[in-house]
């Protein structure tokens, strides 16, 4: 689940002259003033809050750190960490390489070397890449923004399948220009379920992002989730071939962002 801070701003366009200067004046800066800064932040830390206050600090420098890395291994990480069909891309400059692995891993789009990374990562500290998934950084690459309801009945969930498709999907869909979440899902579930949402009872549940299914990789899909009651009798419409109740082991049916959305459920006891 997942909780949007701010979203990234594209980085802007400059001319590689300046951009050569810039990098040799925070080079030389770097040498000159780490050292220094580094010296006082220990010591500043370890008077005002002492051991709990310095690994603190020495955590904030290794993500940083690892930011950097992201930024600077970049290509090389692509090309060895991701498979050749394409993923999630390393190199954004907010990110940390665990955060872009763990992303990469979700979606099933690590290399073979890779998973071994990953795997050597685990061993040191278990679910690492996935953990370190920064769900307050935009991930780059073009993001689909979706609604979707979670209705449950008896430890079940409603699912629906579309005309040619066959994977099953939570009801849904994407917000048009000018309407906002709550107005776009009651809009979407009229149209598919033939019922209408009680719009005072909509209560968000919240919001799951991963592999957008059917796009190329590295396109994610973010799913704001909400349950509310309902009034009339569920039946589908339009392009709606079958409507079902679904249960935890219905799992693989469905599509990838739902999966977590089924995993959420499950653990909080209440999808069977």
């Amino acid at each position: 689940m997942i909780y949007r801070k701010r979203p990234e701003r594209p980085d802007s366009q400059t001319h590689p002259l300046i951009g050569l200067l810039l990098f040799l004046i925070s080079i030389l800066l770097l040498v000159i003033t780490a050292p220094l800064g580094f010296v006082y932040g220990v010591l500043h830390c370890l008077i005002t809050r002492g051991i709990k206050g310095l690994g603190e600090y020495l955590l904030q420098i290794a993500i940083s750190i690892d930011q950097l890395g992201n930024v600077l291994m970049q290509h090389l990480l692509n090309l060895l960490w991701i498979n050749p069909g394409g993923g999630y891309p390393f190199g954004n400059r907010d990110e940390t390489i665990s955060s872009a692995l763990g992303r990469n891993k979700r979606n099933g789009t690590l290399s073979a070397f890779g998973r071994g990374m990953d795997s050597l990562l685990d061993r040191i500290d278990p679910n690492h890449s996935l953990n370190s998934i920064d769900y307050y950084v935009e991930p780059r690459g073009q993001i689909i923004e979706a609604v979707c309801w979670v209705c449950l009945k008896e430890g079940r969930i409603l699912c629906s399948r579309s005309e040619g498709k066959t994977r099953y999907y939570i009801p849904g869909g994407k917000p048009e220009a000018g309407e906002s979440e709550t107005q776009a899902l009651i809009r979407e579930i009229r149209e598919e379920m033939g019922v209408r949402l009680q719009a005072g009872a909509i209560e968000p549940l919240g919001v799951f992002e991963a592999q957008a299914d059917g796009h190329p990789p590295g396109v994610q899909v973010r799913l704001s989730c909400y349950q509310a009651g309902y009034e009339g009798t569920l039946r589908p419409v339009s392009e709606i071939q079958e409507l079902v109740w679904l249960t935890y082991r219905d799992r693989k049916l469905v599509a990838p962002v739902d999966q977590l959305i089924f995993d959420f459920l499950y653990q909080r006891g209440t999808l069977t």
